[in-house]
């Protein structure tokens, strides 16, 4: 069953929320139980499961804080959408291998975001900045 674009904009605003409270439990709510999740570039590779995703949430959660972000455009297809969002927000760990020292930081972020038919995240390819994270933090 195709979903709306409504639909799928409150799921991914939704994994956003929990994502800006660093609620990991939350964050693997709204994934499906098989889910790929693929930030790349990360050293560990594309994840499978919950299980698997679930590292990644940690250690991000863990080097940044007080997140924010602006979507700056959203494409849909049917059962996905392509997501253009800023992040700001603060460095207080080692991101990406990065010492913070609980600096500023702002960074785009490219997600391509599958859905099931029941609405949940089953695929999340993500994309990141790096090379504007690595100017801020060198």
């Amino acid at each position: 069953m195709a979903l709306s674009r409504a639909e799928m904009d409150a799921k991914i605003d939704e994994h956003f929320g929990y994502e800006m409270r660093d609620d990991v439990e939350g964050v693997l709510g709204t994934l499906t139980g098989d889910v790929v999740h693929d930030v790349v570039g990360w050293p560990t590779g594309p994840a499978e499961g919950r299980a698997g995703a679930r590292p990644f949430y940690e250690a991000l959660f863990a080097d940044l804080s007080d997140g924010k972000v602006e979507c700056l455009r959203r494409l849909h297809g049917e059962n996905f959408l392509v997501d253009e969002s800023l992040w700001r927000g603060r460095a207080v760990g080692r991101p990406f291998g990065l010492e913070g020292r609980g600096r500023p930081l702002a960074f785009r972020l490219l997600h391509v975001v599958e859905f099931s038919g029941d609405g949940a995240i089953a695929r999340e390819n993500v994309w990141v900045d790096l090379a504007s994270i690595q100017q801020q933090l060198a």
